[in-house]
């Protein structure tokens, strides 16, 4: 019955938090959508990198170049170019590209890099072009590199806003929907019984994977909360909720299908050797001798 109790518990916990999770990450996910933010995030880190924060410089040239950003076409780099023709990824190989066109102009590679306005972008590229030896493709590789080094501190700083933004997220729907996990845990222990109807892992949010859920003990009882030691308890069980999506659906749904197992077919058996079962077997014999018996082979 114990065991019994832990896996009802566990099931159901892994499913509201596995759910609850994949909520968060399609709304998240459109909301990266609508407001452009890995757009906007790769545009500031291209303008860092270039030393031009006004985005009216070489940075801006860059971004018309129809290697870095195709859908422009026909580019004014005097003209606003529009949010939603702003790329959110760019090739190393092609941003190395775009931007020694955009250094060379019309003449030749090194006037280009001591005509650069900014002292420390102009050092940065006579730097690299020292090192690659005045060669083409060595200059484009390091320029390549160099980007790529930017992009893999960009994806971090991505990476830890997104698990601010899920977080803030989980946290409203869970004080919406009044998530609270020492509730849920609570009557769940008590009554495991409502966990029994959960079966399968989910492919996706369906009605049926939200009917699932709303047997589970969650919802507001009475509104609005009354101010009390209470209402502390559940304050920290809407954060334990909360914090829970931080570790994605993906595990929690591992975790649900472990759980499930576990419940349906029980422990697995020990592997069995075959060299040792087909082995003699000892036997008694009438004086107490033992007596080896070898299988019968056909």
């Amino acid at each position: 019955m114990f065991g019994s109790t832990v896996l009802e518990v566990a099931i159901g916990l892994a499913f509201c938090y596995g759910t609850l999770a994949l909520v968060v990450t399609t709304l998240q996910e459109a909301l990266a959508a609508a407001f452009q933010l890995r757009a906007g995030m790769l545009q500031d880190a291209v303008k860092r990198m270039l030393n031009d924060p006004r985005f009216d410089g070489m940075a801006r040239v860059l971004y018309g170049h129809p290697l870095v950003n195709p859908r422009v076409g026909a580019y004014d780099p005097g003209a606003r170019l529009p949010a939603r023709l702003r790329p959110s990824y760019i090739e190393p190989a092609n941003f190395a590209i775009a931007l020694v066109d955009a250094i060379r102009g019309q003449g030749s590679l090194e006037a280009g890099i001591a005509a650069v306005p900014d002292p420390q972008l102009q050092r940065t590229l006579q730097t690299l072009y020292l090192q690659a030896g005045g060669d083409l493709q060595r200059f484009q590789a390091a320029l390549a590199g160099w980007f790529d080094s930017a992009m893999e501190r960009l994806s971090g700083v991505y990476k830890r806003r997104q698990l601010l933004i899920s977080f803030l997220v989980s946290l409203l729907l869970t004080i919406l929907f009044n998530i609270d996990s020492i509730h849920l845990f609570q009557t769940l222990w008590q009554h495991p019984a409502m966990a029994a109807h959960i079966t399968a892992v989910p492919d996706g949010l369906d009605a049926d994977v939200m009917a699932q859920l709303w047997v589970l003990p969650i919802g507001w009882q009475a509104f609005p909360p009354v101010f009390d030691a209470q209402f502390a308890l559940q304050a920290s069980g809407w954060l334990v909720t909360a914090s829970t999506t931080l570790f994605g659906a993906p595990f929690w749904f591992d975790i649900l299908q472990r759980a499930i197992n576990l419940r349906s077919t029980g422990a697995k058996p020990a592997p069995i050797n075959v060299e040792q079962a087909m082995a003699p077997a000892p036997a008694a014999g009438p004086d107490g001798v033992t007596v080896v018996v070898a299988p019968v082979r056909p």
